[in-house]
């Protein structure tokens, strides 16, 4: 810890500074998700109003410093790609199959190979 007031005062407006890009960046992720969900819906007029409050935060983010403005640019073009169709949404983790797990009698047929190799040497 720091014991010099200037530094003190420093690591303060660091944790404050740092918690602010992560608010700005956290909005970008918020509205980029609604922007997915408002396509998946096939709604175009929340589409319209999803992809512009985006690009806005995006905009502010960059501004502020919180995004690189190349980070920016693509998340827009991103964005904008999405509106167009060009790109699908990205489906949440519910809407995503599971994945199939491995039967068990062959995981240990596996094993038993590696087991008998160790009793060899």
């Amino acid at each position: 810890m720091a014991n010099i007031a200037s530094q003190k005062k420093r690591i303060a407006r660091s944790s404050r500074e740092r918690l602010e890009n992560l608010r700005f960046a956290s909005a970008v992720k918020t509205h980029l998700r609604r922007l997915e969900q408002a396509v998946a819906a096939g709604d175009a007029e929340k589409v319209e109003g999803e992809h512009k409050a985006l690009v806005s935060r995006i905009d502010k983010a960059v501004q502020s410093g919180a995004l690189h403005r190349n980070t920016g640019a693509r998340k827009k073009a991103r964005a904008a790609r999405l509106r167009s169709g060009e790109v699908k949404p990205v489906t949440t983790k519910a809407a995503r199959p599971a994945k199939p797990k491995p039967d068990e009698p062959e995981a240990a047929e596996a094993a038993e190979p590696a087991s008998e190799e160790a009793a060899d040497e």
